[in-house]
């Protein structure tokens, strides 16, 4: 009799909301009603200061000397080994507790001039190279965090950045996929975690980058193909209304009997929840990447007026119309696969001369179209890349240099104008208020008003710097 009445209940949670939406209710009921596994509700825990992220990040590795933390001393000791110039106390530093490098990563002691210009730019004098003239015209919108440090001297330190964790650990969540996994949807018909552009190659993370690991395949980011005929592929029906809708409820019918037995499976939670998607996303995914729904001006405020800026700018753009739709977190990828395209070994000059030419008006067009619509009071925008690039020279390219790099956040209650820690003179190491990445994943989430430690998922071990310290200092 109690086996009956166990049958009938679990029937019952799979049946009640007709269809896909009681399936996933009782697969959702059963999981709360389990006591060792607090789920998150959808809620932030504390009030937000932004509802969607974009998160846009440069594969290969930036110069960081060159960019956003300009060292102008560079120019004036150039071809001198870093001991014989006034600086030679960096060295000194070698014992810090970030990676210290190898003869090939991270310890080439001859200095390099710069390879561009630099200016202040805006009320808050911030210093840019030239290389990035267009975001410089939006200094007073970002905060310029000057003292990363990373685990990791190779590019799988482009996984590092999305989970904080080094590769050999295997795979971890990335920062999106806790995002996802903690706040409820803003818009049903879309994901709440949206992958554009290339992302790094299998070598250095592959989809590692932007998955969800133990979390579950649902909160996974799902990638969106911008300026093909098909975005999502998978979700164009190819056959007739009648007909597609009869093959959702023949599918309906098999996930009931499974959902029924096997609640909790992660699997069929995903398989549920990517039909629920693929039936709003047939309509909302077409139309939110139809940007020639947007006028000429600001178009050309992306740059898709111009060859170079194009590829790039339609990816800024269609960012813009998903958090403006309700996408909680957008991530872009440029120069993705294989090492990444930023990795400038040789030919520094031209390689970051033209990488920077292609992102950097699309970028500031993000920021300033954003602004001008009200949007960027509420969506977080994140500039960042796996490391910093050497203050001495690799022939005429930089190596990778993990001891010392920048990223820099605008928007969703950040300071503008403002920069945050520090490099020593020579940008070899971060030494004023120090911090390790996932402080970046921290203050997101913190923006986003979520607490990190209490996501803690069961039976799941977290290091204490998984979590990562809110940079307060940067929130308005």
């Amino acid at each position: 009799m109690q086996h009956r009445s166990t049958l009938t209940r679990r029937h019952f949670l799979a049946d009640a909301g007709m269809g896909f939406t009681g399936l996933v209710l009782g697969a959702m009921l059963a999981k709360h009603a389990r006591a060792d596994n607090p789920a998150p509700d959808g809620q932030p825990h504390f009030a937000p200061k932004a509802k969607s992220v974009i998160w846009l990040f440069m594969c290969g590795g930036v110069s960081h000397v060159e960019t956003f933390d300009v060292k102008p001393e560079l120019n004036r000791y150039a071809g001198m080994t870093i001991a014989n110039t006034p600086y030679r106390h960096v060295l000194q530093a070698e014992g810090r507790d970030v990676i210290a490098g190898n003869p090939s990563h991270g310890n080439r002691h001859t200095l390099m001039a710069l390879n561009t210009g630099y200016r202040r730019h805006g009320q808050s004098g911030l210093m840019v190279g030239d290389w990035w003239r267009h975001v410089g015209e939006c200094a007073d919108d970002i905060a310029v965090v000057r003292s990363l440090w990373t685990n990791h001297n190779d590019h799988g330190a482009q996984l590092t950045w999305h989970t904080g964790r080094h590769p050999r650990e295997g795979a971890f969540p990335t920062i999106g996929s806790w995002i996802n996994y903690g706040l409820g949807a803003l818009n049903q018909n879309l994901p709440q975690y949206v992958v554009l552009g290339t992302p790094t190659g299998d070598c250095c993370g592959g989809s590692w980058t932007h998955g969800s690991a133990y979390l579950g395949p649902e909160f996974a980011g799902v990638r969106l193909n911008v300026g093909a005929r098909d975005p999502l592929p998978f979700v164009t029906p190819g056959m007739g209304r009648d007909e597609q809708q009869a093959e959702l409820d023949l599918i309906g019918r098999l996930n009931r009997l499974s959902g029924i037995e096997y609640p909790d499976d992660p699997a069929i939670r995903a398989r549920i929840r990517s039909y629920e998607l693929a039936a709003g996303m047939q309509t909302a995914v077409p139309e939110t990447l139809q940007l020639t729904q947007e006028s000429e001006a600001t178009r050309r405020l992306y740059g898709l007026h111009q060859a170079n800026t194009q590829n790039f700018g339609q990816l800024c753009l269609s960012a813009r119309r998903l958090v403006e739709r309700g996408v909680r977190y957008v991530q872009i990828f440029h120069g993705g696969w294989g090492g990444g395209a930023w990795d400038a070994h040789s030919g520094i000059r031209a390689n970051h001369g033209n990488l920077s030419a292609q992102v950097d008006l699309p970028i500031a067009g993000l920021i300033k179209d954003l602004k001008q619509r009200g949007l960027l009071d509420d969506t977080l925008v994140v500039w960042g890349t796996e490391f910093g690039r050497t203050p001495g020279a690799q022939g005429d390219g930089r190596d990778h240099h993990p001891q010392g790099f920048c990223a820099w956040l605008a928007g969703g209650g950040i300071k503008g104008g403002i920069v945050h820690g520090a490099t020593d003179e020579l940008g070899f190491h971060a030494i004023e208020d120090r911090h390790y990445i996932t402080d970046i994943h921290a203050t997101v989430m913190h923006q986003l008003g979520i607490d990190a430690r209490r996501l803690e998922v069961p039976g799941r071990r977290r290091l204490d710097i998984d979590y990562g310290t809110p940079i307060r200092a940067i929130m308005a």
